[in-house]
């Protein structure tokens, strides 16, 4: 629901996480912006002229998360099509690919089908399905099924013959899964089948679900090689209706600026790959995989990374990388360091220049991004999926180089800004359990606090936008913030004397929901952003 933004609207009888009063109960909202936090004393003086009145019942009011890395279209067809994450086995996917196949036969006439999710890394068969096995499960249709890191994909015999000069691009493969150049074209080849309205469709999918779950802003990432500038238009012209969470797009090609700017978008980059994913076998490592005699892709040099970062930084606009592997992460260095040499290190820093996943850090590397200003918008969803003894990254990459990968304790005793996301459909929209999958991190001395963990998941995505004002539930601020309901606040950090001084009413911590594993997360029951109601309960 949408209405009128210069109501004011007063929330009285719960909590307000507000570092403006650690105490406060309520709140008042003049139509864009927060007014006033305080108790619900001195909000009776309120009542009488506000538009709505809204009782609380003891429910929580944080700021609105901010979910600084998706990608919309793709995210809502799987929402609203063949998701195939969490599937347990290669049989039950074909089953699955199969039944959908059968649900849509007619529907899709010409058309191409759009899946996501598979993971064969936890599947008793321990791969991917063949082509021979596709092209029977989908009846002979066009299919495209993309791996849960969206960095390889399977593809039907149907889908290949509509993707012009596909044998001759690296990374194409006759039965097997597709990556690199053949997979960027049968993704583009299945895009390209999708009809305005069939966009639209899973792009308001996407933002309908973002708001039900207190998602107030997304960071689009988008590219000429995860989608098209089409695709972003539309986008942004669908969050400019103002029904649902606000969308700031990132365009992820190099040389990128004029195309970036003529499409409204906050930076180059975003998905700009330097390399591919870990699940893939195509991060870019120092050192070969623990399961593959190769060290995976490199799609761009230092030279390259500075040419675009000094370019960005003379337009005054922010780039962007998505680099995954410790060789992928120190090309991205490389080439920073080098366009600060040429453009000035404080002008470079000014900029908050983004890298996206940055998994495989060492001290140096994090060092690095301190020094050089930039922003690491990471996914924690990725270690709660593929972290652990037994999980995926202990497969590629062997126990010891696993343990070292998304340190975010580390990151932030260096001073290195943090933006957690999702980047969905790899892992899905769920902010609380992002910002639990970051408290209780697979290798406990990567686990930061609760509110740490928040405040990169709705303060983080604004400063990564350079606006540092916003995120949080202040007089002046924008009002954009959740209602949710809960039973216990609770101070949660790694250092039990940390959390026991916090929870001590002297130290003016305001509490947040308990997050431990096993305990049902948060219920959203209302989302405003800038003082539109965009999801109620």
């Amino acid at each position: 629901m949408t209405e009128r933004t210069n109501r004011t609207v007063l929330l009285r009888g719960g909590a307000v996480y507000s570092p403006a009063d650690p105490f406060a109960t309520a709140m008042l909202v003049e139509g864009e912006h927060i007014a006033w936090v305080g108790s619900d004393g001195a909000a009776q003086a309120y009542a009488e002229s506000a538009d709505e009145v809204v009782e609380l019942g003891g429910a929580l009011v944080t700021p609105a998360f901010v979910d600084a890395h998706v990608h919309a279209t793709s995210t809502g067809l799987a929402l609203t099509g063949l998701d195939l994450t969490g599937c347990p086995s290669l049989a039950e996917a074909l089953e699955r690919i199969s039944a959908f196949a059968r649900s849509v036969a007619g529907a899709h006439s010409g058309g191409v089908l759009i899946g996501h999710g598979w993971d064969e890394s936890g599947w008793p068969e321990g791969r991917p399905p063949t082509l021979a096995e596709l092209d029977s499960a989908a009846d002979g249709a066009a299919v495209y099924l993309s791996r849960t890191d969206v960095h390889s994909a399977v593809a039907s015999s149907a889908l290949r013959e509509l993707t012009e000069g596909l044998t001759g691009l690296t990374g194409h493969h006759p039965t097997a899964p597709l990556t690199r150049d053949a997979h960027h074209a049968v993704r583009q080849a299945a895009l390209a089948h999708l009809t305005p309205d069939q966009r639209r469709a899973a792009q308001r999918a996407t933002l309908r679900r973002a708001a039900e779950l207190g998602i107030g802003s997304l960071h689009e990432c988008a590219g000429p090689e995860i989608s098209s500038a089409e695709d972003l238009a539309a986008l942004l012209a669908l969050a400019a209706e103002g029904e649902g969470p606000e969308v700031f797009g990132y365009w992820g090609e190099l040389g990128g600026v004029e195309t970036a700017r003529r499409l409204g978008a906050v930076g180059a980059g975003g998905d700009l790959f330097v390399d591919g994913a870990l699940g893939s076998r195509t991060a870019c490592l120092h050192s070969p995989y623990a399961d593959a005699e190769h060290t995976g892709t490199a799609y761009l040099t230092a030279e390259q990374v500075a040419d675009h970062v000094a370019a960005c930084t003379e337009a005054g606009l922010q780039a962007g990388f998505h680099a995954i592997g410790d060789a992928a992460l120190t090309a991205v260095l490389d080439g920073v360091r080098a366009a600060a040499d040429r453009v000035g290190i404080a002008r470079v820093r000014s900029m908050r220049h983004r890298v996206e996943h940055a998994e495989a850090l060492d001290d140096r590397t994090i060092a690095a991004f301190a020094e050089l200003g930039l922003t690491a918008s990471v996914q924690p969803a990725f270690d709660a999926c593929w972290g652990g003894p037994d999980g995926m990254y202990v497969q590629r990459l062997g126990a010891e180089r696993a343990a070292g990968l998304n340190p975010f304790a580390a990151m932030l005793r260096a001073g290195v800004p943090l933006a957690f996301g999702s980047d969905a459909p790899v892992t899905p929209l769920d902010p609380w359990g992002t910002v639990r999958a970051a408290a209780f991190h697979r290798t406990p001395e990567h686990r930061i606090s609760v509110r740490a963990a928040f405040t990169a998941h709705t303060r983080g995505g604004w400063r990564a936008l350079g606006r540092d004002q916003d995120g949080v539930l202040v007089p002046g601020a924008v009002a954009s913030y959740a209602v949710w309901e809960v039973t216990d606040l609770v101070v949660q950090a790694p250092d039990d004397r940390v959390a026991g001084w916090s929870t001590d009413p002297r130290s003016g911590t305001p509490g947040l929901p308990d997050l431990t594993p096993g305990v049902p997360l948060p219920a959203c029951l209302r989302t405003v952003v800038r003082g539109r109601t965009v999801h109620q309960r």
